[in-house]
C-alpha cells in the first residue's frame, strides 16, 4: 500500500503504480519513474542531448502559411486556439523544432510535484529524451475557455490522452484540465508562457490483458527501421519465450 493513501498499489506486469494522486509508475527492472508517459530521472532539468534521428517528423508539418494566423488578425481567441492545436500536433508527431516555436524561451511547465520545468530548453530536452519513437502518444484538447487581457491571456482546456509503450506492455489513459498562460510577442504572434495540467483521472492497463493486441501500424516503427533506432514493438511476454 502507498504510505498514507489507504489504497493498495496496482501491479501492471512489472510496472508498479502507487495508488495515489499524482502517482509515478515505474518501468520494469528500472527505478526510473514514469508520469503520464514521461520517464523522469534525477537530472531531468539538465540538458539532455536530442535523440538521434528525430528529424523524421518534418513530413507532418503543414505549409508554413497554415501554421499561424497573421500578426494583425483581430480574432485573438482563434489565434490562441490554433496555437494550442499546433502544440498538440507537434507534440504527438515529435516535430520538436516546430513545437519549440509554440513557447517563449522563458516558458515554464508543471505537470505534478515531480515534473516542473523553468525554461523552454529544459522542457524540450526532457520531451525529446523521453518521448522517442518507442512511445506512441495521443493528446486531444477541447472545451477551451479563453480569457484575453490586452497582450496576455489564459486558457483552460479539457485534455484526453493516451500513451502506449509496447515494449513495456503498457497503456496509459487519462483526462485532465490544462491551464495555460499566453503572451503576445513582439512579432504579433501568441505563444505559451506557462502550461500544465491537473489530472481528473489516470489508469494504466497491461497490454498482456489483451493477448490479441498487435501494433499493426506506427509511423515511429517505420521510421525506426529506416534510421536503425529502437522500433515500436510489443514485448511478446513470458509465454512466447517459453514456447
Amino acid at each position: 500500500m502507498e504510505p498514507g493513501s489507504g489504497l493498495p498499489n496496482v501491479h501492471v506486469d512489472d510496472v508498479v503504480v502507487p495508488a495515489r494522486r499524482g502517482h509515478v509508475p515505474v518501468f520494469p527492472g528500472d527505478d526510473t519513474p514514469l508520469v503520464a508517459g514521461h520517464a523522469m530521472g534525477e537530472d531531468q532539468m539538465a540538458d539532455v542531448p536530442p535523440v538521434e534521428g528525430d528529424d523524421y517528423a518534418d513530413d507532418f508539418a503543414p505549409e508554413e502559411t497554415a501554421t499561424a494566423l497573421p500578426p494583425d488578425d483581430p480574432d485573438d481567441a482563434t489565434a490562441i486556439r490554433r496555437l494550442k492545436y499546433r502544440y498538440l500536433r507537434t507534440l504527438d508527431t515529435k516535430s520538436w523544432d516546430e513545437f519549440a516555436e509554440t513557447l517563449i524561451p522563458e516558458a515554464t511547465a508543471t505537470y505534478s510535484e515531480y515534473l516542473q520545468f523553468e525554461s523552454r530548453d529544459a522542457f524540450l530536452a526532457f520531451l525529446r529524451n523521453t518521448l522517442g519513437p518507442h512511445v506512441i502518444t495521443e493528446h486531444r484538447c477541447d472545451h477551451p475557455e479563453i480569457d484575453i487581457d490586452g497582450d496576455t491571456a489564459t486558457g483552460t482546456w479539457y485534455l484526453a490522452d493516451t500513451v502506449i509503450i509496447p515494449e513495456h506492455n503498457m497503456c496509459l489513459r487519462g483526462a485532465a484540465f490544462y491551464t495555460d498562460h499566453y503572451v503576445r510577442c513582439d512579432d504579433g504572434h501568441w505563444r505559451i508562457a506557462h502550461t500544465g495540467y491537473e489530472r481528473t483521472y489516470e489508469v494504466v492497463l497491461s497490454l498482456s490483458d489483451l493477448p490479441s493486441l498487435r501494433v499493426t501500424a506506427s509511423r515511429w516503427g517505420m521510421i525506426a527501421q529506416e534510421n536503425h533506432i529502437s522500433s515500436v514493438r510489443r514485448d511478446p511476454g513470458p509465454e512466447a519465450e517459453s514456447a
